[in-house]
């Protein structure tokens, strides 16, 4: 060994980074493996790397004792003494013991290591770099593609999308710059691996957040996120600051900034709702932009809700094969059961009209208003609830119109 791995370590220090005394304490460790293997030695040694001028000498350790066992392992007081007159019982001393052929081996087990430990320490330095981007967005090249995967290129590493977090009707073709959210990163045996997505909804709120200023610095508020990559996302937003308008500020001049969002989304629908503490408000404006005439929360499962909505709006709330209602239930947290206005009997346990804004209040529990008023046409005339229900249908049809 010599000056010249010194520079090489220098070398490896400025261009990738990697420490010169995690290098060296790598190497030591490595040639007292290799002595030990190479002649046969079992004791305790250590090895040094003289830093400036690149010496290597092997040292046996051994204790201090009144008498010794095993000379391998053990030096008398006395013998210690000579070296040091400091020396007592129970220290160790260092003789050295480096072989003169040692050099060659050295030279080997040295490159060996230093391959090794040059990886791990490329490894460690990527996976600290790419593990700050972990739930950002990061701009990178497609590289190619396969079955299971589409391989982005970041520059040091070479990223995964699988194929649920691609966007249903986008192609990645190589050489093709897409911005892509970063779900996670995991440091594996065979080196660091980054896992992408194009339809995280993660990936939403921070277009928002650089699309929109007073969501970075924290003026608005981003609530919850319901998306359907590819196809339609609702966004509730809310504000501490009474003077700003959330929605209105999400959208924009002229619909500016959720039109950027939506480009970057290739088209995307995406609803920015205003978000209220009150739940039945809330859901109100989930189902937007359906009319909402009444939401009753079930007792036995406050999670779980009736909407009740016009005739004319019932397909409106539910969108397209349920897409709107299952966005809502998603954004609200709630579990939402749409109902139309004629499905739904009005009155109270004395067939007393029922106030519609005590229904809005949640005041009357719906559904034990019916069963009460069903129960009770029961006990009166069995045989005729048919024919009853029929005309109070056309009562209602009647008084609608």
């Amino acid at each position: 060994m010599s000056k010249e791995m010194v520079e090489a370590l220098d070398a490896l220090e400025s261009e990738k980074g990697i420490k010169k005394e995690y290098v060296i304490e790598s190497l030591e460790a490595a040639l007292v493996a290799a002595y030990k293997r190479n002649y046969n030695q079992a004791q305790n040694v250590n090895v040094e790397f003289d830093a400036k001028k690149g010496n290597i000498h092997v040292y046996a350790v051994k204790e201090v004792v009144e008498d010794v066992v095993d000379d391998r392992l053990e030096v008398s007081l006395e013998d210690a003494q000579k070296k040091s007159r400091g020396y007592e019982v129970g220290d160790h001393v260092q003789e050295e013991v480096t072989p003169k052929d040692f050099g060659r081996i050295a030279a080997q087990t040295a490159k060996q290591v230093i391959m090794q430990r040059v990886r791990e320490a490329e490894r460690d330095i990527i996976y600290n770099e790419y593990s700050q981007y972990e739930h950002e967005i990061i701009q990178g090249t497609v590289e190619r593609s396969d079955n299971r995967y589409v391989y982005i290129n970041f520059g040091k590493i070479e990223a995964v999308m699988s194929k649920n977090d691609q966007m249903p009707g986008e192609t990645y073709n190589s050489r093709d710059r897409i911005r892509v959210y970063v779900t996670k990163v995991e440091n594996a045996t065979k080196g660091p691996q980054v896992f992408v997505s194009r339809t995280d909804p993660g990936l939403v709120k921070r277009l928002f957040e650089q699309q929109v200023p007073e969501i970075y610095d924290g003026t608005v508020e981003i609530v919850s996120i319901a998306r359907e990559a590819g196809d339609r996302t609702k966004i509730a937003v809310k504000s501490d600051n009474p003077d700003v308008d959330p929605v209105g500020t999400c959208v924009g001049p002229k619909g500016t900034r959720v039109q950027a969002v939506v480009d970057e989304l290739n088209g995307e629908n995406i609803d920015v709702v205003p978000y209220v503490d009150d739940p039945v408000d809330f859901i109100a404006n989930a189902l937007n932009p359906a009319e909402v005439i009444a939401v009753q929360f079930d007792e036995n499962d406050k999670k779980q809700c009736i909407v009740i909505v016009p005739d004319y709006h019932l397909s409106l709330a539910i969108g397209k094969k349920g897409q709107n209602a299952r966005l809502a239930a998603k954004l609200t947290g709630y579990k939402i059961d749409i109902k139309p206005e004629s499905q739904v009997e009005f009155v109270d346990d004395n067939d007393q009209d029922v106030d519609i804004n005590d229904v809005e209040s949640g005041k009357i529990d719906i559904e034990k208003t019916r069963e009460n008023a069903a129960n009770a046409d029961d006990a009166q005339n069995p045989a005729a609830n048919d024919s009853e229900d029929v005309d109070d249908e056309d009562d209602s049809t009647d008084s609608e119109e």
